[in-house]
C-alpha cells in the first residue's frame, strides 16, 4: 500500500473542486492505490470497481464524489467504460455502515474508498483486511487511532488522505475570542459518536478555553431528534458563544437548524462557513 498523506487538506470538500493543488495531489494518491488493485485483479478484460462509502448523503458529499470523478476522467478513468463505482451513504447513521460496507465486500469491489468520518472508516477496516482501503479526507491521527502502523509505512490495507487538524482546535477557540471579545460563557456540540470529536471536547478545548478564560460546557446530540432538547437546554445556560467541533457529519447535516438557533439566540458561531458568515458573526 501506498503511504499516508498527513498533509492539511481543505475540510469542505467543495473546495476541492476549487483547489487544483488539493485535487491534484487527493486524485494521484487515489489513483496510485486504484491501479495497484487493478493489477492485482489479474483479470485483463473486468472492468474494475471502486466501493464508495460515506457516511453523509449524496446531496452533501456531492462535491467531493464529483471532483474524484472528474480527475479520474481527466486520467483516462470514465465511469461505465473502463471503471464502475458502487456508492453507499449512511444518511448520516453511524449504524447503518457496517451493513452498507458488508454490502460493497460482498460485491467483491477492488478498493474501497471512504469518505470523511473516523466511524466510516472503522467500519471498513473491520469488514475487510484484503480490499484496499483509501481515506479521504478524515480529520484523525491515522497512527493513534490504529488503521496504519506508521504515516510512512502504513501496512496493512487501509492507507489514504487525512487533514490533521487537532492542533487547530485551539486556535479557533481563540478566534472566536478575537471575533467577539465579550465571549466568556461558550456552549459546546459534538456527537459522541464521532472519536475525533470527542478527543477535542475532552482533551484539547479544555486547555484552549483556560488559557483564553474561558468557561466551556459541552452537550451531546446522538441524533437529529436530540437538537430541539439540546437547544432548550443551551438556552437556559445562556452561553454568548457557539462552538461546533469539525468534521462531524450530524452537525453538517442539521447545519440550517444549528443556523437558525444560532440567529434566533444571537450567538457568534465557530466555525463559521463563508456563505453564513454575515449571518453569525453577530
Amino acid at each position: 500500500m501506498k503511504s499516508v498523506s498527513s498533509k492539511s487538506f481543505p475540510e469542505n470538500p467543495k473546495s476541492a473542486i476549487q483547489n487544483p493543488k488539493w485535487l491534484r495531489l487527493s486524485v494521484i494518491a487515489f489513483v496510485l492505490v486504484v491501479v495497484g488493485a487493478v493489477a492485482q485483479a489479474q483479470q485483463p478484460k473486468k472492468i474494475p470497481r471502486i466501493g464508495y462509502l460515506a457516511a453523509t448523503d449524496p446531496a452533501s458529499d456531492s462535491a467531493r464524489s464529483e471532483a474524484i470523478r472528474l480527475a479520474l476522467r481527466e486520467l483516462g478513468y470514465i465511469e461505465g467504460q473502463n471503471i464502475a463505482t458502487e456508492y453507499q451513504y449512511a444518511e448520516g447513521k453511524p449504524d447503518r455502515l457496517p451493513e452498507l460496507v458488508a454490502k460493497l465486500v460482498r460485491l467483491k469491489v477492488d478498493i474501497i474508498v471512504v469518505a470523511g468520518a473516523d466511524t466510516a472508516i472503522r467500519a471498513a477496516k473491520n469488514a475487510t483486511k484484503t480490499i484496499p482501503i483509501v481515506m479521504i479526507g478524515a480529520g484523525l491521527d491515522p497512527v493513534e487511532a490504529g488503521y496504519v502502523e506508521s504515516l510512512a509505512r502504513p501496512g496493512g490495507n487501509v492507507t489514504g488522505l487525512t487533514s490533521l487538524g487537532g492542533e487547530l482546535v485551539g486556535k479557533r477557540l481563540e478566534l472566536l475570542k478575537e471575533a467577539v471579545p465579550k465571549v466568556s460563557r461558550v456552549a459546546v456540540l459534538y456527537d459522541p459518536a464521532t472519536p475525533d470529536s470527542v478527543r477535542d471536547v475532552k482533551e484539547a478545548l479544555p486547555v484552549a478555553a483556560r488559557a483564553l478564560g474561558l468557561t466551556l460546557r459541552s452537550w451531546e446530540v446522538r441524533a437529529a431528534e436530540d437538537f430541539d432538547k439540546v437547544f432548550a437546554a443551551i438556552s437556559k445556560w445562556r452561553p454568548d458563544g457557539l462552538y461546533l467541533p469539525r468534521r462531524n457529519p450530524l452537525m453538517r447535516d442539521n447545519e440550517k437548524r444549528i443556523v437558525g438557533f444560532a440567529l434566533k439566540s444571537r450567538l457568534p458561531a465557530e466555525p463559521v462557513k463563508k456563505l453564513l458568515a454575515k449571518q453569525l458573526l453577530l
